[in-house]
């Protein structure tokens, strides 16, 4: 039977049911009975003859939310009369706006808005070209940019597809960093014409969040946009991602007592979110680190590599280990996962070095169930917010950006990484560090704040 565990999955049934508030309980008895969880019960209306009840529970997933309405359509005295998705009645009509930060009620304030007024503006930043982050909404703009080939947990599904996932990133800018933020969703998955694209729209911009772009191909976009444009470009998936697993990894040899200098890491998943991880852990001091992908451990000098592996193979895996993933978790302090699920056994856990850390941070699914990994590791996370210790890159970016935008930095540099890093992982202080808390939650008031100060160098 399968259990409810996110509310991202929540429904709302319409009843038409007897009058008669006994039958509202046998309606929760049946969800429970199939593993649905009842979060709310609303009677919207009642007559002599009839009660109109709004049910919400949280189930599984899209297939485990058919079960509950037929557990409920089968109570004697229930007429399922109508079933919304709250997921997707919160995305009707999109999850953004844009809205005027001055008034425009009267002819003055026309006037000053728009024409004349607007012209004297535009006239300054032309004589001052320095002076358009002042006086427009670029120095607190950034776009997010997709092409639509890499959506966490669905892949190439195309811009269209992956405008919910950017809208909702634009959200959470705007909820976390105070950043304007905009979708930006390219038609094209050339390299060229995506470079080319950013390149025409960065004048309106104070900085670009490129999104859901697959590897290799994200890894050439950036670089080219760095060198050609005069504001931050920042691969968030990469490098967010590295900053949050870092954050994390500090705090877990904090609990076990172990430092990031003389740890053996195995990183599972060589693309993106792996090859940046695997970049800011050297540069804060790992000197062994394993990278296992889909075909085996990578090894320096092993030229059926693809460029980009032959790259990361030659920084990393000093003691030259090969063979499959369990081969390289032997001795190993850490575990890092970005990869897919199901990849790494509970029981190989076991067969690492004593005071293991695990981070299995496939989406949906991890690499290794977390509760099933936690009786053999010491510490556990995921990137799952059903499980303690989520690594989330909502810690990161809109902090990094709040930063660069108020620095008004041309670039992000790995030393500020590392800062945001640190301003992450001592958020949580010493008393409230354990386990099971090694990671800041999102809504921490102090965390954002501590990572745009980092990234500023305040």
């Amino acid at each position: 039977m399968k259990t409810a565990t996110a509310a991202s999955n929540s429904i709302t049934m319409r009843l038409h049911t007897a009058p008669d508030h006994g039958v509202v309980g046998a309606v929760a008895t049946a969800i429970s009975a199939v593993g649905g969880i009842v979060t709310a019960i609303d009677v919207t209306d009642s007559s002599h003859d009839r009660l109109v009840v709004d049910v919400t529970c949280s189930a599984a997933d899209a297939e485990h939310a058919v079960e509950l309405e037929k557990a409920v359509a089968v109570v004697e005295g229930v007429t399922v009369h109508k079933v919304s998705d709250r997921t997707f009645l919160a995305h009707l009509g999109g999850k953004i706006e844009v809205g005027s930060k001055v008034p425009l009620k009267t002819r003055m304030d026309l006037s000053i808005a728009y024409t004349p007024g607007v012209g004297r503006v535009s006239k300054a930043i032309a004589e001052h070209p320095e002076d358009v982050s002042r006086l427009t909404i670029k120095g607190n703009t950034v776009a997010v940019v997709t092409d639509g080939s890499a959506v966490l947990g669905l892949g190439n599904i195309g811009p269209g597809a992956a405008l919910p996932v950017m809208e909702g990133k634009a959200a959470l800018f705007k909820r976390f960093g105070d950043i304007d933020a905009w979708p930006i969703c390219l038609a094209t998955q050339d390299t060229d014409e995506i470079v080319r694209a950013v390149e025409l729209i960065a004048p309106g911009f104070g900085g670009i969040n490129l999104e859901d772009i697959a590897a290799p191909r994200c890894f050439e976009i950036e670089a080219r946009l760095r060198e050609r444009l005069d504001i931050p470009v920042f691969h968030d998936d990469q490098h967010g991602t590295a900053i949050c697993v870092l954050a994390g990894l500090t705090n877990a040899l904090r609990v076990v007592g172990k430092r990031l200098e003389s740890v053996k890491v195995v990183v599972s998943g060589g693309g993106a979110a792996g090859t940046a991880i695997v970049g800011l852990l050297l540069a804060a001091g790992v000197t062994d680190v394993v990278v296992y992908d889909r075909h085996g451990c990578l090894v320096d000098g092993d030229d059926s590599l693809s460029p980009a592996h032959r790259e990361l193979a030659a920084r990393t895996n000093p003691r030259r280990v090969a063979g499959d993933l369990r081969a390289a978790l032997q001795g190993a302090d850490v575990f890092i996962g970005v990869s897919a699920p199901g990849v790494l056994q509970p029981e190989w856990i076991a067969e690492m070095a004593e005071q293991a850390v695990v981070f299995a941070m496939a989406n949906p699914d991890p690499e290794v169930d977390p509760v099933a990994a936690a009786r053999y590791a010491a510490v556990v996370a995921s990137g799952r917010s059903d499980f303690p210790n989520q690594i989330n890159n909502v810690l990161a970016f809109p902090g990094v950006f709040r930063g660069l935008l108020d620095a008004r930095a041309p670039q992000v540099s790995t030393e500020m990484m590392l800062r945001a890093a640190d301003a992450i992982a001592h958020v949580v202080s010493d008393a409230e560090l354990n386990p099971s808390f090694i990671i800041p939650s999102v809504f921490h008031p102090d965390v954002h704040t501590a990572v745009a100060n980092a990234i500023a160098g305040h």
